[in-house]
Formats: C-alpha cells, sequence, structure tokens
C-alpha cells in the first residue's frame, strides 16, 4: 500500500445542472463530485490518469489531489462511456518538483492470470473523506454484471467498495494494477466489483491515441 500510494488520486469534480422551478423559470445548481483515479503513464510533460467515466461523466471542472495533498487542473481527455472508463490529462507544468518527486506511475497486473481467493485490496478516496484502504479477495473471475443501461464482465471481490471509491485501484500483493473499482449497489454485503486491468489497458491506449 506505501508503495502504490504515490500513483493515485482523489478526483475531485464540478457539476452544472439545470432545472425549472414551480414558475417553469429555469436556473443551474453546481454539485460537487468525488473519485478516485491512478497515474497510468507520464509523457511529454503530461501526467494521463485512468478513471470511471461516471466519476467525471458531466463534470464542468475536474481537479486531481496527489498523495502529498496538493491539486491540480484536469481535462477529460477521453473515455468509453459502455465500458465506463475515462482518461485524463495533467500538464505537469502546473506541478511544483517537490510534487513530481512525490507521484508515480502505476504498474500494471495481469488480470487474466487472476484466480477466486487470490488476495485484493482495494483504495481510494471512500465517501471524498480522503485515501483509505479496504482488503479482500477475489471472489470471482469474468462475472456478468446486469447494470441499468447494459451488462458488463467485471471482477467480483469482497474488498469493501463504497462510493467515492470509483475509479481507483484494485491491486494484489504485489502491487500491480487488477482492476479499476467500480462502484455498484448490490444487495448484499462483501460484494464489489472492478473493471478487469487488461481490458482497462486496451481501451486507455485507445483514448490516448
Amino acid at each position: 500500500v506505501a508503495n502504490v500510494m504515490p500513483g493515485i488520486v482523489a478526483v475531485n469534480t464540478t457539476v452544472e445542472s439545470t432545472s425549472t422551478d414551480w414558475f417553469g423559470r429555469q436556473y443551474t445548481q453546481e454539485s460537487k463530485g468525488a473519485g478516485s483515479g491512478m497515474i497510468i503513464s507520464e509523457e511529454n510533460n503530461t501526467l494521463y490518469v485512468m478513471t470511471n467515466y461516471h466519476v467525471v461523466e458531466g463534470a464542468k471542472e475536474v481537479s486531481v489531489q496527489f498523495s502529498d495533498e496538493t491539486t491540480a487542473t484536469a481535462t477529460v481527455k477521453g473515455y468509453d462511456e459502455d465500458k465506463d472508463v475515462a482518461v485524463l490529462t495533467i500538464d505537469m507544468s502546473q506541478l511544483s518538483d517537490d510534487t513530481k518527486k512525490a507521484i508515480a506511475v502505476m504498474v500494471m497486473g495481469d488480470s487474466d492470470q487472476l484466480k477466486a481467493g487470490e488476495s485484493a485490496i482495494a483504495i481510494g478516496n471512500a465517501l471524498g473523506y480522503g485515501q483509505s484502504v479496504t482488503t479482500g479477495v477475489i471472489s470471482a473471475v469474468n462475472r456478468e454484471v446486469a447494470l441499468t443501461d447494459k451488462t458488463m464482465t467485471l471482477l467480483q471481490t469482497s474488498a469493501a467498495i463504497n462510493p467515492g471509491n470509483s475509479g481507483g485501484p484494485l491491486i494484489n500483493m504485489a502491487g500491480e494494477v487488477i482492476g479499476i473499482n467500480t462502484a455498484i449497489v448490490a444487495s448484499g454485503q462483501g460484494i464489489g466489483f472492478a473493471i478487469p486491468s487488461n481490458l482497462a489497458s486496451r481501451i486507455v491506449e485507445e483514448l490516448k491515441s
């Protein structure tokens, strides 16, 4: 956990929504959102951060907070709504030398090699309180999960995943990313889901280009 923390960020968003009052007048409201993300590469003075699409969906402003608690403005570079993956970019000229030294790129693991029963650790900005850690096991691989508007094939884990954990990493005992945590409300406890890292990595490469 100590080794991977420098690669994990909190993702904070400002979402603007338009509503209509009783008299038919339209007004705009701003709301805040919180999620997680992970640094996946550093190229040409740009940091690339992977998160869930639903974390940044409809966001007017996106900022990230690094492990040293400094913040930077981020831009949504691209997203795949169906697979719930988004890529953010951060201009590194915003960052101090100290922050550049404090952050790190996450190491991606091979999610195709996972077996049920292996240990797993979920890290993320749970409920917007800041980074927290939960542990569990891989409960199942290639689990077909029916969502409101689609079906996804996901990893199932007993590591607690809460709102705000979304977009953060599920890691193995070697500190490698094996999935992106996706907060899904399920009836029952100890049932969390993550997008397999191999699938996420393929999507990210397409979104970065």
